[in-house]
């Protein structure tokens, strides 16, 4: 398997909007928890449990197809940046790569050693990675473009049983797979799918809208998922409940729900645009200017503006942008990409200017806007060797 630098677009597939409603679906995420037989799990794993765990899954993730021409790359052997890409990219989470803070948007934050034994697989033939020794010894994950819940469990599901046929999973016959977490218990499943809603923040039926969530057994979450914020009117929807139900149902009724939440944003758009079209297209465009045109931005600023660019786009009230490109923008703005394309360390006032700089190189080579040859970093930023 490769090193980290040998595969610089690991993880970046789920940007494509090529999947259904790629226009406010972003992504949709399944993900396994599974341990290990024999090794503690949880907060009573210590490192001779993590390090074994590893060490099979190294000694097996050769024999899996699915796994195939990927990266095993262990946390303690990356430096921080790379760890933070990692976080950046939806590969990892911030307890597996040691850092404190739940977003990786908040530039300073005290890092932590990452523990001996905690890893990531990412997989070379499909939207696939591993988390290893995170809250559990196992986090197998697909993430994939758009709304597509049944194509990421299939994924998912054929690596699980790929993997347990050559480790043995912590199953009871009554409780099912064994997890740190009992909310995790059972299935070990959750899914969750990240939408873009400005249309129902605008119109103030959001909290309605995130209230019905809670009564039929879901959660939301920022795009960080647990312990993020929300910024940007971007949410993560994703079933709170994982015993007593098989995975096809907790899927089904996902995606049902979902699907209800997309069809109210679409309602709020139309309202919008019947009730306060001229100050919605006025609040798109100054969004779009704004990114065009600043010289410094946070990210979180970064995000709300996007919010705006990417409503315009869906509304066709905007030069011809693609999904892909808003998609691109809210990745490789991020402080580590960022700094990864600098090739050094930036301080908060850089990484503003390095940010704004990208995003009018981005939108300067779209659409029917002046290309501005001045602006820098490229229009795609890669890793250094």
């Amino acid at each position: 398997m490769s090193a980290f630098g040998d595969v610089p677009d690991m993880g970046l597939g789920w940007l494509d909007a090529s999947g259904d409603h790629a226009e406010i679906v972003l992504s949709t995420r399944v993900r396994l928890a599974r341990n290990v037989q024999g090794h503690a799990f949880g907060p009573r794993a210590r490192i001779n449990d993590r390090e074994a765990v590893l060490r099979l899954v190294r000694q097996h993730a050769e024999r899996i197809d699915l796994l195939d021409g990927g990266s095993i790359l262990e946390m303690p052997d990356l430096d921080t940046r790379s760890r933070r890409i990692l976080l950046e990219r939806r590969l990892a989470s911030s307890e597996l790569i040691g850092e404190r803070a739940a977003s990786s948007s908040k530039k300073g934050a005290k890092p932590a050693e990452p523990a001996r034994g905690t890893a990531v697989v990412v997989s070379g033939r499909a939207p696939l990675n591993v988390m290893v020794n995170e809250e559990d010894h196992l986090r197998l994950q697909s993430l994939v473009s758009g709304l597509r819940v049944r194509e990421a469990w299939s994924m998912v599901d054929l690596l699980d049983e790929d993997l347990g046929r050559e480790l043995p999973y912590a199953f009871h016959h009554e409780f099912g797979f064994l997890t740190s977490c009992p909310t995790n218990t059972g299935t070990g499943l959750r899914a969750s799918v990240l939408v873009h809603l400005p249309g129902l923040v605008l119109t103030k039926e959001i909290s309605k809208v995130l209230h019905a969530l809670g009564q039929v057994g879901l959660t939301f979450r920022g795009l960080y998922g647990e312990g993020s914020e929300v910024v940007g009117n971007f949410f993560q929807i994703s079933n709170q409940t994982t015993l007593g139900k098989s995975e096809e149902d907790l899927l089904d009724h996902l995606e049902r729900v979902v699907r209800k939440v997309i069809q109210h944003e679409l309602d709020a758009r139309q309202v919008l645009l019947r009730d306060a079209g001229a100050v919605t297209e006025d609040k798109i465009w100054r969004a779009y200017g704004l990114l065009r045109y600043a010289r410094s931005l946070s990210f979180e600023e970064l995000m709300n503006l996007l919010s705006g660019v990417r409503l315009g786009v869906s509304l066709k009230l905007l030069p011809a942008l693609r999904v892909y490109t808003l998609n691109k923008l809210m990745i490789f703005t991020q402080p580590a990409h960022l700094e990864d394309a600098a090739g050094r360390d930036l301080t908060p006032e850089e990484d503003d200017a390095h940010r704004a700089a990208f995003v009018r190189r981005i939108l300067g080579s779209e659409g029917d806007v002046q290309r501005d040859d001045r602006d820098s970093p490229d229009e795609r930023p890669t890793r250094r060797a």
